[in-house]
């Protein structure tokens, strides 16, 4: 009886020995498992700093941009106001500039005119629209040379009198 005794805690010593091994090995592969994932954790934080920091960038440079709209949008604006100005001219009788009687009186003087403001002001538009500068455009300082339905935008070297 006490040998049947001594076999049965030998046989739970080892019972609990192979229990031991076996979670041992367990708790190495879930070590392992967790080594992996936090390793593919640390590659996905690197790769949302990047993301972040290119989304930062990409929105400062949405605020340059931004700003540069806006002060060709007030430029255009105030470029308006003149053309507008320089249409609805008041006349020696006290009126407002008739274009249409004007035209049917002086018809080839106000076609050339017309013709020479539309071109004029067909290149203002293009330059809105992001068309680069021409070296003839860069250069103009006289009045002459410079497109006068918007210098501002179109002649930067060009200072009015």
């Amino acid at each position: 009886m006490f040998s049947s005794i001594k076999i049965a805690v030998v046989l739970m010593m080892l019972a609990g020995a192979g229990g031991g091994v076996v979670y041992v090995k367990n708790l190495k592969a879930d070590l392992a498992t967790s080594e992996a994932n936090n390793l593919k954790l640390e590659q996905s934080v690197e790769s949302q700093k990047v993301v972040i920091e290119q989304q930062a960038n990409d929105f400062k440079a949405i605020l340059v941009a931004n700003q540069e709209l806006e002060k060709t949008n007030k430029t255009l604006a105030a470029e308006f106001t003149a053309l507008d100005k320089r249409f609805n001219k008041i006349n020696s009788k006290g009126e407002v500039r008739d274009l249409g009687d004007l035209a049917v009186k002086r018809t080839k003087p106000i076609e050339r005119v017309l013709n020479n403001a539309t071109k004029k002001a067909l290149r203002c538009v293009e330059i809105a629209m992001g068309s680069p500068l021409t070296e003839k455009e860069i250069n103009a300082t006289k009045k002459s040379e410079a497109n006068t339905e918007c210098p501002s935008i179109a002649n930067p070297n060009y200072v009015p009198y």
